[in-house]
Parts: structure tokens; C-alpha cells; sequence
């Protein structure tokens, strides 16, 4: 029997930081340059659905907690973090990005 690739493989890592830098490459890589005219968001596109997706992927339900749990946990992952209400109006907004 080979040995089983996974949790135990050296080149697995679990920092969540590391993590998020590669969500963020990824999906900022494949959005592209934002079509907005005008002055940018504080939370760009990218930053936004890095921010939900690894929301859904650590399995957070609450907005609210999720929000509170990134500075404390993450400080400086994110230069700009909106209130529940901007995050719940921005996640509608983008909805089309994130499906």
C-alpha cells in the first residue's frame, strides 16, 4: 500500500492566512480588471468574495461573527472591512461574481 497524501503531507498547510493570500490570487486573477468607472470601493471585488468565500469554505453562518472574527484573528488580511449591513448590501450586489 502507497502512503495516503493529505493532512499529514509535509507541503499541507493549514494557516488560514496562507490561505486567504491564495484565494485572493486566484480570484482576483480570474475577475480581471474591475469594469467600474469612477472612484474604487474601499473592498474591491476580489476582496469581497475572497472575504465570502472563505466564509462559507471555514463554515461561519453568521455575517455578524465572521466580521468580528477577521481583525481579531486576521489583522491586516484586509485593509477594509464594512459593517454587516455594507457586507449583506455589497454580497447582494455581487452575486453574478459569485456564482
Amino acid at each position: 500500500m502507497g502512503t495516503a497524501k493529505g493532512v499529514d503531507d509535509p507541503f499541507v498547510t493549514t494557516d488560514i492566512n496562507t490561505l486567504l493570500t491564495a484565494l485572493y490570487v486566484k480570484i482576483d486573477d480570474w475577475l480581471g480588471r474591475p469594469r467600474r468607472v469612477g472612484r474604487p470601493p474601499r473592498l474591491s471585488d476580489a476582496e469581497l468574495v475572497t472575504i465570502a468565500v472563505a466564509q462559507a469554505l471555514l463554515g461561519v453562518r453568521s455575517e455578524a461573527r465572521w466580521l468580528r472574527f477577521l481583525p481579531v484573528h486576521l489583522p491586516g488580511a484586509f485593509p477594509y472591512l464594512p459593517g454587516q449591513s455594507g457586507y449583506n448590501k455589497r454580497l447582494r450586489v455581487a452575486l453574478p461574481l459569485l456564482k
